[in-house]
């Protein structure tokens, strides 16, 4: 039997249908964390405790951590080889095809699922570490890649210090969409591979 790389499958795959793996594992993460809401949760009132439309908060820690992220990132990104950040194309079929409001809309979803999950489920219930080492191998595709493996698990003990300081979902959710929305429109673009 030989072994297939995930590039070689990636180049194998339509735009589409890495889109479609996508939204297929979103939705499994969605379902994941209903399921586990339900167990580890004792009430509705301990998960609406996790949500605080607080501007400031949200300004301060999500949208300037966004900013923070992006930066280091982008920098990253030019000085760095181009094969340090090569995810095997995975992101590339995500978002150089598709519309602006599609982009926004997988965005969305992709930090509000993964927040749910790793902020609002793991992160309450079993704490900070773990969550953020949880993101961390939830994106395995990176386990061959260091720069990119060590720059997430960083974003994601980022994320958890802000989650620890406000716990606020808001504040994640803003951060993470924010990283993952403007990182698409500059691979849809074309300005950052």
């Amino acid at each position: 039997m030989k072994w297939t790389n995930q590039a070689e499958i990636i180049k194998q795959l339509s735009d589409r249908q890495v889109v479609n793996h996508l939204y297929l594992t979103q939705g499994i993460i969605l379902a994941i964390t209903v399921i586990a809401s339900l167990f580890l949760f004792p009430s509705l009132t301990k998960w609406l405790d996790l949500w605080k439309y607080d501007v400031n908060e949200i300004l301060i820690y999500g949208v300037s951590a966004g900013f923070i992220v992006l930066i280091i990132d982008v920098l990253l990104m030019i000085v760095l080889p181009k094969r340090f950040y090569d995810d095997g194309g995975i992101n590339q079929k995500v978002f150089r095809n598709r519309p602006v409001l599609e982009i926004l809309w997988i965005a969305f979803l992709v930090a509000f699922a993964e927040e749910l999950l790793f902020r609002g489920v793991i992160h309450t219930t079993f704490g900070y570490i773990t969550a953020s080492i949880a993101f961390g191998f939830m994106h395995i595709r990176y386990l061959t890649k260091p720069v990119l493996l060590i720059s997430v698990l960083l974003i994601s003990f980022y994320l958890g210090w802000m989650f620890e300081v406000t716990s606020n979902l808001f504040v994640t959710i803003t951060a993470h969409f924010m990283i993952d929305f403007i990182l698409g429109l500059l691979i849809r673009f074309k300005i950052m591979g």
